[in-house]
């Protein structure tokens, strides 16, 4: 399908864009300017992204989505495709967290669900936007990947999540690496602590000594910048890595 009249003609593709990060960044994009593919597992919570959006089937569609699947994988890519015609941005944003418990305590069903959710699903939706961008006509584009703090340094009791982003990091550098000669370029952003979107109170965080204590926060707009920052570079730019988080959050050495 043409993209005439459709934004700034550039298209994105948002994973987990149900909620939280994935619905604001889906949002964002759009007032920016872009058209955006929503994917998600929840029909009904990609359908309220699209009704919060307000803008009609031109600028914005969600496709059911479970990530876990390559066959989902590939049936997103396409719809995308038959859609929009192309494929300018991959926010590969869809993951799983479980309860923090101690190494001992952590259930191998907890271990594969953040496993199969952040690490091969963020591999199969990069590998499809790679095979899109590198055929399409101009051919390139962009894969920014969510990844967290956690990426770079643990925090207490939780070794799935923590091994999980770090994986993500392999996945963004690697990804990076293959992608310059077909210009893809792949970035990673790490986003600390956003305050809850329904005004809810921060609840208390672990600290590397074992006690609890409420962090700061950054309002999701802080985080939206970010990402927009992100995918407005031209392709012969990337951001690399960039971290975003309360000043006064604990990140490095966590305290």
């Amino acid at each position: 399908m043409s993209t005439d009249g459709a934004g700034n003609g550039r298209i994105a593709v948002v994973t987990g864009g149900g909620s939280g990060l994935g619905r604001a960044g889906a949002l964002a994009l759009l007032a920016a300017g872009w058209s955006v593919v929503v994917a998600g597992r929840r029909k009904d919570a990609l359908e309220e992204t699209v009704a919060l959006a307000r803008s009609g089937p031109r600028r914005i569609v969600a496709v059911p989505t479970d990530i876990r699947s390559p066959d989902q994988v590939e049936a997103l890519f396409r719809n995308a495709r038959e859609h929009f015609g192309r494929v300018d941005l991959l926010f590969n944003n869809a993951g799983a967290a479980t309860a923090r418990r101690p190494v001992a305590d952590v259930p191998f069903e907890d271990w594969t669900r953040v496993m199969d959710t952040t690490v091969t699903g963020t591999f199969l939706c990069a590998q499809e936007a790679f095979r899109t961008m590198r055929a399409q006509s101009p051919a390139g584009g962009r894969i920014i990947n969510n990844g967290a703090p956690s990426a770079h340094s643990p925090r207490p009791n939780s070794i799935a999540y923590t091994t999980a982003k770090h994986a993500v990091l392999g996945l963004t550098r690697a990804l990076a690496l293959d992608g310059r000669r077909f210009g893809i370029a792949c970035g990673q952003i790490d986003v600390g602590n956003v305050a809850p979107v329904d005004g809810s109170p921060q609840p208390p965080a672990m600290q590397a000594d074992g006690s609890m204590a409420v962090e700061a926060t950054i309002p999701v707009e802080r985080f939206t910048e970010a990402l927009l920052l992100m995918a407005s570079m031209p392709l012969d730019t990337n951001v690399q890595s960039l971290t975003v988080l309360p000043t006064t959050m604990p990140f490095i050495g966590r305290g």
